[in-house]
């Protein structure tokens, strides 16, 4: 039987960002305006280079997440149950797309259900901020933890998706409130994310300041949902005014820069366009903790647990190699290094 409503939609979704051109169009992440200052001497053995650290309260062996992306649907089952595996098995964390539809819709309730296949790692959950006007409560985001087992859960921010979603909820009023509402009453931490648009320091305070955990910039320079929703759209208005967006969002690398500024102890995730451990060792050298992928991952999930072991495998060497390259022997050293170079700055001569 084909898949219906919700379950169609999320299929539709994967199948898109696997084919059709998603990005956004003259767009990148701002990564591209940091560069590191080779070290030729970086007296440190490779073999000794240790990129671990903590999240969530739990020990990750890389400082990586799988992003959130798909759940719901025949496909996404396949999909997830690949991710959760090759999580566990390389130390990654992992989180879920929006499990809305792990309440709405009794089909395809195993592609969200994945602590069995990842048992150790750092699990998020997620939903729809704006399902706080439509119905939703800290009863249901406690009953989505509960079911998924997560150790957190992500409220997502989707305003450009939504609106150009031909079946898109537009109620984002008077969300804040609603927000600390959940913060204050779910027993697991809750991080809010964007969609690939950003958030920058000005909202992330006020989220912070309601209770909100973690933030994951979630920035532009790669997927744009907007374009995604253009795809699927049956509503000519909005296909021609999507084209009008296509550029809509601000950098990652301006998202994690303006969220560092605002809140110098909050841990921040780093997603949006990030492709290899070299864009990663950026994000990170400018104030990420954890930084997040998801469509590098998405085409090898398809394929098999080996395929995403491999991707992850050398997102981690490229890690390391940025390491060795300026002589940082773990991710603290990383983060305080002086051997980079901002928009054409260099900080060598920066105080240590």
């Amino acid at each position: 039987m084909a898949e219906q409503g919700i379950n169609k939609r999320k299929t539709e979704h994967i199948r898109l960002c696997l084919t059709d051109q998603v990005e956004g169009v003259n767009k990148s992440t701002g990564l591209e305006g940091i560069s590191f200052i080779h070290n030729a001497l970086p007296e440190i053995n490779f073999s000794n280079i240790k990129i671990n650290t903590s999240f969530l309260q739990k020990e990750v062996n890389a400082p990586f997440l799988v992003s959130s992306m798909t759940g719901g649907s025949e496909l996404a089952t396949e999909i997830n149950h690949n991710l959760a595996i090759a999580a566990e098995e390389r130390g990654w964390a992992i989180a879920l797309g929006s499990t809305r539809a792990l309440l709405e819709s009794d089909k395809h309730q195993d592609s969200f259900l994945i602590r069995k296949q990842a048992p150790n790692v750092p699990l998020i959950a997620n939903l729809g901020a704006v399902q706080l006007n439509y119905g939703y409560g800290p009863e249901h985001a406690q009953r989505i933890v509960d079911l998924t087992e997560a150790d957190a859960l992500y409220l997502h921010l989707n305003t450009l998706q939504e609106v150009i979603q031909d079946e898109g909820d537009l109620n984002f009023d008077n969300l804040l409130p609603k927000i600390e509402e959940v913060c204050n009453k779910l027993d697991v931490p809750v991080g809010v994310k964007e969609v690939g648009f950003g958030i920058d320091g000005t909202v992330a305070r006020k989220l912070h300041d309601v209770g909100v955990s973690f933030i994951d910039v979630a920035g532009a320079g790669g997927t744009s949902w907007s374009q995604v929703e253009k795809l699927r759209s049956q509503d000519p208005l909005r296909k021609a005014a999507a084209e009008a967006f296509n550029s809509w969002g601000i950098p990652t690398k301006d998202c994690i820069v303006s969220v560092r500024n605002e809140l110098e102890n909050v841990p921040l995730v780093a997603s949006g366009g990030m492709k290899t451990g070299l864009d990663a060792a950026k994000a990170i050298t400018i104030g990420a903790d954890i930084i997040g992928f998801a469509r590098s991952l998405l085409q090898a999930a398809t394929d098999s647990v080996e395929e995403v072991v491999k991707v992850m495998e050398q997102i981690e060497f490229e890690l390391k190699i940025t390491m060795f390259g300026i002589g940082a022997k773990d991710l603290s050293e990383l983060k305080n290094t002086n051997r980079v170079t901002v928009m054409g700055r260099s900080l060598l001569d920066r105080e240590d």
